[in-house]
């Protein structure tokens, strides 16, 4: 309840909490391609890449963010590329982009003349240090993916369950899979505010593999994942700001929980149907 309470006080709560309902709406609907189309470790290595960018822009005196948007939109679009050319390499290559992006970061934010620069905020997020700005920014984030997906969903989802099919009817399975990934970079950057470089993946695939237990079609994936992104992120924040404990990793704790209630309902209620239809 105290949560509640200063929420109607303080500036910098409620922009936490407006920052995990944005973040929840491009997390449930991309989370929901990642898992279907089973491309975790791959966002992984967006995510991770994710810091060189940010790296070079306080180098630069740049926004953090637009460095973060820019690598994360150019590492989207390799990645993705990599994974339709040269699959043999994958795991090698995309480890390659993980590690050096997080290294080129690291070494040009301790290299920052006269400004230091929490790195424990990049990787594991400071929710409550969401500013106005950071708002309006995730506002146009999640504008660009819902209106993207909403245009090319069709495009989307014959890509994602059956390429074959999809260059049968003359769709660019290269081009949408390139977008769909660029459209997960932004994703990553919407969540780096809310648990930080390290748990991304995990907020950005709990969410939506839980959907996944009760959800029939990917339009309903995506709306039940929403709905679950904005229990766990405002859950989370919720039952951190009493005890004082690190908000994003309660928050991708919470989704670890609702994730294993999730699979362990399912498989009640499959059981008990295989017991009725036995009798």
């Amino acid at each position: 309840m105290d949560f509640f309470f200063a929420l109607l006080d303080y500036k910098f709560l409620q922009n936490a909490v407006i920052a995990c309902l944005l973040a929840s709406v491009g997390c449930g609907i991309m989370g929901s391609y990642v898992v279907v189309k089973r491309i975790g470790f791959l966002a992984g290595g967006i995510a991770h890449t994710v810091l060189a960018g940010m790296g070079i822009a306080y180098f630069l005196d740049a926004s953090p963010v637009l460095g973060a948007v820019i690598t994360a939109l150019i590492a989207g679009a390799c990645i993705g590329w990599i994974n339709l050319h040269w699959k043999q390499n994958e795991d090698i290559l995309i480890a390659a982009f993980w590690s050096v992006g997080m290294a080129v970061g690291i070494l040009f934010i301790t290299r920052t003349p006269g400004y230091s620069v929490d790195l424990m905020s990049y990787l594991f997020g400071n929710i409550l240090l969401v500013s106005s700005g950071d708002i309006v920014l995730m506002t146009v984030l999640d504008f660009v993916i819902v209106v993207t997906v909403i245009l090319f969903y069709k495009q989307f989802l014959a890509a994602t369950f059956d390429e074959e099919f999809a260059r049968l009817r003359g769709i660019n399975i290269e081009g949408f899979y390139i977008l769909l990934m660029c459209l997960v970079a932004l994703t990553v950057v919407l969540l780096i505010q809310i648990v930080g470089l390290i748990l991304v993946i995990a907020l950005l695939t709990l969410p939506a593999a839980s959907a996944a237990q009760v959800a029939g079609s990917v339009s309903r994936m995506m709306v039940v994942s929403v709905l679950l992104s904005i229990f766990v992120t405002v859950g989370g924040l919720a039952i951190s700001y009493g005890p004082d404990l690190p908000a994003g990793a309660t928050i991708v704790i919470t989704a670890g929980i609702v994730y294993a209630f999730s699979v362990m309902g399912t498989r009640l209620i499959r059981y008990r149907q295989n017991l009725g239809n036995s009798d």
